[in-house]
Protein backbone atom coordinates (compact mmCIF):
# COMPACT_ATOMS: atom_id res chain seq x y z
CA UNK A 1 0.00 0.00 0.00
CA UNK A 2 1.42 3.59 -0.84
CA UNK A 3 1.93 5.88 1.73
CA UNK A 4 -0.46 8.57 3.37
CA UNK A 5 0.64 11.69 3.51
CA UNK A 6 -1.72 14.11 4.84
CA UNK A 7 -1.17 17.97 3.82
CA UNK A 8 -2.77 21.25 4.03
CA UNK A 9 -2.43 24.04 1.75
CA UNK A 10 -4.17 27.31 2.44
CA UNK A 11 -6.70 29.75 -0.32
CA UNK A 12 -5.94 33.39 0.30
CA UNK A 13 -8.63 35.23 -1.79
CA UNK A 14 -8.06 39.07 -2.58
CA UNK A 15 -9.46 41.35 -4.83
CA UNK A 16 -9.88 38.54 -7.52
CA UNK A 17 -6.56 37.04 -7.05
CA UNK A 18 -5.16 33.93 -5.22
CA UNK A 19 -2.34 33.67 -3.15
CA UNK A 20 -0.12 30.77 -5.07
CA UNK A 21 3.57 29.84 -3.99
CA UNK A 22 5.77 27.92 -6.46
CA UNK A 23 8.14 25.06 -4.55
CA UNK A 24 11.88 25.85 -3.99
CA UNK A 25 15.01 24.12 -4.99
CA UNK A 26 15.23 20.98 -4.16
CA UNK A 27 12.04 19.84 -2.81
CA UNK A 28 10.07 17.08 -4.45
CA UNK A 29 8.15 19.29 -7.59
CA UNK A 30 10.59 21.74 -7.48
CA UNK A 31 9.42 24.42 -9.07
CA UNK A 32 5.56 23.86 -9.24
CA UNK A 33 2.72 25.88 -8.22
CA UNK A 34 0.95 25.12 -4.73
CA UNK A 35 -1.14 26.86 -2.39
CA UNK A 36 1.34 27.31 0.46
CA UNK A 37 1.09 24.61 3.79
CA UNK A 38 2.31 21.51 4.77
CA UNK A 39 2.21 18.20 6.58
CA UNK A 40 -0.45 17.20 9.62
CA UNK A 41 1.96 16.29 12.35
CA UNK A 42 0.55 13.34 14.66
CA UNK A 43 -1.71 14.76 16.96
CA UNK A 44 -2.58 17.99 15.17
CA UNK A 45 -5.82 19.19 13.28
CA UNK A 46 -5.86 20.33 9.89
CA UNK A 47 -6.74 23.72 11.31
CA UNK A 48 -3.41 23.67 13.72
CA UNK A 49 -0.78 22.05 10.77
CA UNK A 50 -1.79 25.08 8.71
CA UNK A 51 -1.19 27.15 10.91
CA UNK A 52 2.17 26.20 12.20
CA UNK A 53 3.25 25.36 8.63
CA UNK A 54 2.06 29.13 7.51
CA UNK A 55 4.04 30.67 10.31
CA UNK A 56 6.99 27.78 9.40
CA UNK A 57 7.02 28.94 5.22
CA UNK A 58 6.23 31.87 5.58
CA UNK A 59 6.64 34.14 8.87
CA UNK A 60 3.16 34.79 8.81
CA UNK A 61 -0.15 34.47 11.10
CA UNK A 62 -3.05 33.00 10.00
CA UNK A 63 -6.85 32.25 10.33
CA UNK A 64 -8.38 29.29 8.82
CA UNK A 65 -11.75 29.54 7.55
CA UNK A 66 -13.56 26.86 5.62
CA UNK A 67 -12.56 24.06 3.92
CA UNK A 68 -12.67 24.47 -0.36
CA UNK A 69 -12.18 21.25 -0.81
CA UNK A 70 -10.31 17.51 -0.23
CA UNK A 71 -8.16 16.15 -3.04
CA UNK A 72 -6.25 12.96 -3.28
CA UNK A 73 -3.16 12.40 -5.69
CA UNK A 74 -0.85 9.64 -6.04
CA UNK A 75 2.66 10.33 -6.71
CA UNK A 76 5.95 8.13 -7.19
CA UNK A 77 6.65 9.03 -3.57
CA UNK A 78 2.92 7.90 -2.24
CA UNK A 79 -0.54 9.42 -1.81
CA UNK A 80 -1.12 12.94 -1.12
CA UNK A 81 -4.43 13.84 0.66
CA UNK A 82 -5.02 17.16 0.67
CA UNK A 83 -6.97 19.34 2.23
CA UNK A 84 -7.58 23.32 1.10
CA UNK A 85 -8.93 25.65 3.26
CA UNK A 86 -9.80 29.27 2.91
CA UNK A 87 -7.49 31.49 5.04
CA UNK A 88 -7.32 35.01 5.96
CA UNK A 89 -4.06 36.65 6.43
CA UNK A 90 -3.65 38.05 10.53
CA UNK A 91 -0.66 39.61 10.76
CA UNK A 92 2.74 40.01 9.18
CA UNK A 93 4.31 39.65 5.34
CA UNK A 94 5.35 36.63 3.94
CA UNK A 95 8.89 36.08 3.91
CA UNK A 96 10.45 33.40 1.47
CA UNK A 97 11.77 30.91 3.55
CA UNK A 98 11.35 27.18 1.97
CA UNK A 99 9.47 28.32 -1.48
CA UNK A 100 11.10 30.45 -4.68
CA UNK A 101 8.34 32.77 -5.57
CA UNK A 102 5.29 33.79 -4.28
CA UNK A 103 2.38 35.90 -6.10
CA UNK A 104 -0.98 37.19 -5.84
CA UNK A 105 -2.32 35.65 -9.68
CA UNK A 106 -5.97 36.88 -10.77
CA UNK A 107 -8.21 33.91 -10.77
CA UNK A 108 -8.79 33.84 -14.16
CA UNK A 109 -5.02 33.45 -15.17
CA UNK A 110 -4.51 30.18 -12.68
CA UNK A 111 -4.21 27.78 -14.99
CA UNK A 112 -1.00 29.78 -16.60
CA UNK A 113 0.82 28.64 -13.54
CA UNK A 114 2.30 25.14 -13.78
CA UNK A 115 0.73 23.81 -10.50
CA UNK A 116 1.18 20.91 -8.37
CA UNK A 117 -1.38 17.88 -9.31
CA UNK A 118 -2.87 17.46 -5.80
CA UNK A 119 -3.89 21.30 -6.17
CA UNK A 120 -5.42 21.39 -9.42
CA UNK A 121 -8.99 20.03 -8.02
CA UNK A 122 -8.99 23.39 -6.09
CA UNK A 123 -7.79 25.69 -8.90
CA UNK A 124 -10.64 24.13 -10.98
CA UNK A 125 -13.68 24.88 -8.34
CA UNK A 126 -11.84 28.65 -7.74
CA UNK A 127 -12.27 29.35 -11.06
CA UNK A 128 -15.73 28.32 -10.85
CA UNK A 129 -15.77 24.87 -12.13
CA UNK A 130 -16.69 21.66 -10.52
CA UNK A 131 -14.14 18.27 -10.00
CA UNK A 132 -17.43 16.10 -9.87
Amino acid sequence: MPKQIDVVGAVFVRDGRVFAARRGAGKAMEGMWEFPGGKVEHGETPEQALIRELKEELLIDAKVGAKLTATSHQYEFGVVNLSTYYCELVSGMPVLTEHAEVRWVPISDMMKLDWAPADIPAVVILQGGSTQ
